[in-house]
C-alpha cells in the first residue's frame, strides 16, 4: 500500500555559524556531493541497461490503452524491466549507504542523509527514463547546497531552538514577533534540512523545518469567494472577477535589475576575450554603408572545443557581483509574484486559465520568460490557492481558442501584435481582458459555454472597458505599482453601447446559443501559435 501523505510547509531560520564550524559543514557538503555523483552515475548506467533490454523494447510496442483504460500488460512489462536491473528507490538508497560505509564519506555523512541522496539520484534518473528530462546533471565543486534527514529521529534534528547534527550544535536567529515563524515553531516537525546559500560571495547557512500541517495565513490574504478568469502573457496579466477586472504589467519592476545583470554579463564577456584570446576568432568589420566612415564591428565567435581557463582576479570579482545580482533578481521576482498571487486570491476561490506551453513561450519570448517566469507564477498560484481551499482549473487551448473566439461563436485568428478584439457582431474589447472573461465560461469538462458568456457580457462589458482605459493611463504615465482591484459596475462605468446583433449573428450562422454550449473536439482543429 502507498504511504499516506500529510500536508506540509517549510519554516526557514538563519543559523549562527563560526568559521571553524563553517569548515566542518563545507566538508560534509563536499562529501554529500561526491556521494550523490557516484549514485547518480550508477543510476544512469542502470537506465541505459533498461533501455537496451528486450523486455523494455517489447513493452514499448504494446498499446497504451485497452478498452479506454491504461494497458496493465504494458505497465507490468515496464516494471519487470526495472526489476531486472534493480532500478528502484530502495535499491539506490542501499547502494548509497554501501558506498558511505566503504570509504571516508561515512565519517561525515550519516545513513539517513545518504539514503536521501540516493532518493534524489533515483528521481533524477527516473525523469531521464520517462523522457521528462534529456539528461542528468552532476554536481560540480561547491554546487551541493543542501542535505536533509528522513525523519525527526534522524541525526540531523531540531532540538530546543537549535540545529543539531553529529556533534555540531548551531543556534538559530528567531524573530519572536513574527507570527509566520511562531506558527512554524509550534507545528510538528517531520524532518530537518540544512541549506547553504552564497550571498555576496560568502556562505550563509539556514535550517529548514519541514512542518506538518498548513502554512500560516495572514488575515489580509484570506481566500475570497467567486470565479476568476486569468489570461497570462509573456509581459501582461489580465484578471477578470465577478465584478472587477485588472490588466497589469507582469513583474515589470524587474527591468532595472535585468539591465544590471546584462551589463555584468557583457563585462565578463570582454574580460574572458582579453584573458583567453586563443579561444576566440578574430574580430571583423562590415563594409561601411553610404554616409558612414567605418563599418560595424562584430565580435569573433568562440572556437568550439577550446576551454577558457585563464580567469583574472577582476573577472572573479565581477562573477561574484553577477551571481549576487542574479540572486537579488530571483528574490525580487518571487516577492512580486507572491504579492500578485495574494491579490488574486482575495478576488475569488475558483481560478480558470489556459494551460500554456511555457517551452513555446521560451522560443518566442526568451528574454521576457526568463525575466518573469510565468510557469513559476502559475505553480505558486496553484500551491497557495489549493492550500487555502481554492481550486485552479487549467484547460487546453486546442478546443477553446479563447484569444481567437468571440461570444457569437466566430473564430477569427489574430496575430500576436493585434491586441484588440473586434467582431462584426459589435463586440469590441482588449484582447487579454476578453480572453480572461471567456475563461470564466469554460466548464469542468473544458467546453466553452457560449450562452452563459453571452448573458454575462452585458453586465461586465463596462468593467472590461474601464480596466482597459486605466491600464492605458498607467502605461502612458509609466507608473509601475502593485495590483489594484478595479471595482466598477455598469452604472459607474463609462457609457458603452453594445450591438444587439449577437443573437442575430448566431441565427445567420444557423446556430443558436444553446448549440454552442458544447464545443466539439473536431469542430476547430487549428490552434493558436505558441500555445497548447
Amino acid at each position: 500500500m502507498p504511504r499516506s501523505t500529510t500536508p506540509s510547509f517549510i519554516t526557514e531560520l538563519p543559523l549562527i555559524v563560526t568559521p571553524e564550524v563553517e569548515q566542518i559543514l563545507l566538508v560534509r557538503l563536499e562529501a554529500g556531493r561526491q556521494l550523490y555523483n557516484a549514485v547518480l552515475g550508477e543510476a544512469k548506467i542502470r537506465v541505459g541497461l533498461i533501455k537496451q533490454s528486450k523486455l523494455f523494447q517489447y513493452a514499448k510496442t504494446l498499446p497504451k490503452m485497452t478498452a479506454g483504460k491504461p494497458n496493465p500488460e504494458r505497465k507490468e512489462a515496464f516494471q519487470q524491466a526495472w526489476k531486472l536491473y534493480d532500478f528502484s528507490d530502495y535499491a539506490l538508497q542501499k547502494f548509497s549507504n554501501d558506498i558511505r560505509k566503504s570509504c571516508w564519506i561515512g565519517e561525515h555523512i550519516d545513513a539517513d542523509s545518504a539514503q536521501k541522496l540516493g532518493t534524489r539520484a533515483f528521481k533524477a534518473a527516473r525523469n531521464l527514463l520517462l523522457k521528462r528530462a534529456k539528461r542528468v546533471r552532476f554536481k560540480g565543486r561547491n554546487q551541493m547546497d543542501s542535505l536533509e534527514g528522513k525523519s525527526k529521529r534522524s541525526p540531523m534534528k531540531w532540538k530546543d531552538g537549535a540545529f543539531v547534527w553529529a556533534g555540531v550544535t548551531l543556534q538559530a536567529l528567531i524573530k519572536r514577533n513574527d507570527p509566520v515563524i511562531l506558527h512554524g515553531l509550534n507545528s510538528p516537525v517531520k524532518y530537518v534540512r540544512l541549506v547553504r546559500r552564497k550571498i555576496g560571495g560568502k556562505n550563509r547557512f539556514y535550517v529548514q523545518l519541514v512542518n506538518q500541517g498548513k502554512p500560516f495565513q495572514k488575515d489580509k490574504n484570506q481566500l475570497g469567494a467567486g470565479l476568476v478568469g486569468l489570461d497570462i502573457g509573456p509581459s501582461t496579466l489580465a484578471i477578470v472577477g465577478d465584478n472587477e477586472a485588472v490588466l497589469t504589467p507582469f513583474c515589470s519592476a524587474l527591468k532595472e535589475a535585468t539591465q544590471k545583470v546584462a551589463r555584468l554579463q557583457r563585462q565578463m564577456s570582454r574580460q574572458q576575450r582579453a584573458n583567453n584570446p586563443d579561444c576566440f576568432e578574430p574580430d571583423w568589420c562590415d563594409l561601411p554603408k553610404s554616409g558612414q566612415k567605418h563599418g560595424k564591428r562584430k565580435r569573433g565567435k568562440a572556437i568550439k572545443g577550446k576551454r577558457q581557463t585563464q580567469r583574472s582576479n577582476t573577472y572573479q570579482k565581477v562573477r561574484i557581483r553577477k551571481a549576487e545580482a542574479d540572486r537579488k533578481l530571483a528574490a525580487h521576482r518571487k516577492s512580486l509574484q507572491n504579492q500578485l498571487v495574494n491579490d488574486i486570491r482575495r478576488m475569488g476561490d475558483v481560478f480558470k486559465l489556459e494551460k500554456l506551453s511555457y517551452r513555446a513561450f521560451q522560443k518566442l519570448f526568451g528574454k521576457s520568460v526568463g525575466k518573469r517566469a510565468p510557469g513559476m507564477f502559475v505553480a505558486q498560484l496553484k500551491q497557495k490557492a489549493e492550500t487555502a481551499g481554492g481550486f485552479v482549473d487549467e484547460f487546453p487551448t486546442r478546443d477553446t481558442k479563447l484569444s481567437q473566439r468571440c461570444i457569437c461563436g466566430l473564430i477569427n485568428k489574430k496575430t500576436l501584435s493585434q491586441r484588440e478584439h473586434r467582431c462584426e457582431c459589435g463586440v469590441y474589447a482588449q484582447r487579454d481582458l476578453f480572453s480572461g472573461f471567456l475563461a470564466r465560461h469554460v466548464d469542468e469538462s473544458h467546453c466553452y459555454q457560449a450562452e452563459a458568456a453571452l448573458a454575462e457580457f452585458h453586465s461586465l462589458d463596462a468593467v472590461l472597458l474601464t480596466a482597459w482605459k486605466q491600464a492605458e493611463q498607467r502605461y502612458n504615465q509609466s507608473s509601475i505599482g502593485n495590483l489594484r482591484e478595479v471595482k466598477r459596475t455598469a452604472a459607474s462605468a463609462p457609457e458603452r453601447v453594445v450591438s444587439e446583433s449577437i443573437s442575430h449573428s448566431l441565427e445567420m450562422a444557423g446556430q443558436s446559443s444553446k448549440t454552442l454550449d458544447v464545443v466539439g473536439k473536431d469542430l476547430f482543429r487549428s490552434r493558436e501559435p505558441g500555445r497548447g
